[in-house]
């Protein structure tokens, strides 16, 4: 899939481009420090996949930039990357599909791509190359760090921000009818009645017309003074993904490659970074969903010698939740394994010091234990190979 960069900073040209060249699907084939420049290439190159744009850019800035490529028409799929968390609602109003603040982490960045490459593979390629296992009319859904639909005409692009919500709302319940008082309960909540009953029937219109372009207008239904969500032939991927965990109760070195399928599945927290209040249960339940499955999948490849697969599987749990310490206690003894003393004295103090400043606590005494053991042992394990 091909890249381009909008940034009036040619220093994120060089980090990105770097970054990007260590995913191999994806290619840079443009850099921009202003929007005029990169408009002008992606009328002449129509076959661009995604684009990094900055926000804060002299002359017309990302949102703007991003509004005109929608209000044309362009499906190039779009990523913020900014300094700036305050633009965040206003950015999720474009339907980007992501939105990195700077300094952007190589984990970070590459569920991002990954997400957009879903998209890309599904409905940019020619019809010929259609994916098998895609047919013609279904319907992708990705819910999981965003909250974005497809089908082979593209994606659908949200009229509000408030439409999408209400969408991702009657997906959760998809199938069941959900009255109109606890739709204005739970979406409008705060708001005077009637002007909440007034934007829910606003929102109802903007969501229709947000599907209609792809044909979808009508799953939305209405009946018995409430709405249902109903879709038949649908590829929602918090589905698939909770659906192969459990077909993965119990993993072995011979299911490994099939569960770092499945984890690969998981690009992010349940809605992404929208924290619906109404979505907080389910969000931390597919949480807990993807971190217990990962810890069994650890424990395997550490028990196969795969210890790096197994250390870039911790560091992404060590990235969603930093004070889980079971994640700690294992990367400690994968650094213990491979000799590496440095890195875990600086992995043990650095979880100390944070523990330190973000609750005002110490690790627990079997942490502590542990990490004085793994110690002594690499040092002893590398003295006697001395005296060999």
């Amino acid at each position: 899939m091909k890249v381009i960069l909008v940034d009036d900073d040619a220093t994120m040209h060089l980090i990105l481009s770097k970054m990007l060249h260590k995913l191999p699907e994806v290619q840079v084939v443009g850099a921009f420090t202003d929007t005029k420049s990169a408009a002008f290439f992606l009328q002449e190159h129509t076959d661009i996949g995604l684009a990094f744009v900055d926000i804060s850019m002299k002359g017309e800035n990302g949102l703007e930039f991003a509004a005109r490529l929608a209000n044309v028409g362009s499906l190039i799929q779009i990523v913020f990357v900014t300094s700036h968390k305050d633009f965040a609602l206003e950015a999720y109003e474009l339907s980007v599909i992501d939105y990195l603040v700077k300094p952007v982490s190589q984990e970070r960045l590459q569920r991002t791509v990954h997400r957009a490459l879903q998209n890309w593979r599904a409905f940019h390629l020619p019809a010929t190359q259609v994916p098998p296992t895609l047919s013609r009319g279904e319907v992708v859904i990705t819910a999981l760090g965003d909250v974005v639909v497809s089908n082979e005409t593209g994606r659908v692009k949200w009229i509000s921000r408030k439409c999408a919500e209400l969408f991702a709302y009657l997906l959760l319940y998809r199938g069941r009818r959900i009255p109109r008082s606890k739709l204005v309960i739970d979406i409008f909540g705060g708001m005077e009645q009637t002007g909440a009953e007034s934007y829910l029937n606003t929102t109802v219109y903007q969501l229709r017309k947000s599907l209609e372009p792809l044909g979808m207008r009508e799953v939305i239904r209405s009946e018995n003074d409430g709405y249902a969500l109903e879709w038949q032939d649908v590829n929602i991927d918090y589905v698939k993904f909770e659906s192969q965990v459990k077909e993965l109760q119990t993993i072995d070195a011979s299911q490994v490659e099939n569960a770092l399928r499945v984890e690969r599945l998981y690009t992010g927290d349940l809605f992404g970074d929208k924290a619906y209040v109404w979505a907080i249960h389910e969000t931390e339940r597919y949480s807990q969903m993807y971190t217990s499955f990962v810890k069994r999948l650890v424990a395997v490849l550490i028990s196969t010698g795969d210890t790096d697969s197994a250390s870039k599987l911790l560091l992404k749990l060590n990235e969603h939740n930093p004070l889980d310490e079971s994640v700690i206690h294992h990367l400690m003894m994968i650094r213990e394994m491979n000799g590496d003393k440095k890195g875990l004295t600086v992995l043990y103090t650095d979880y100390v010091r944070l523990l330190h400043q973000e609750l005002g606590i110490r690790p627990s005494e079997e942490l502590t234990v542990l990490y004085s053991s793994l110690v002594h042992a690499v040092t002893d394990r590398k003295t006697k190979t001395a005296k060999l």
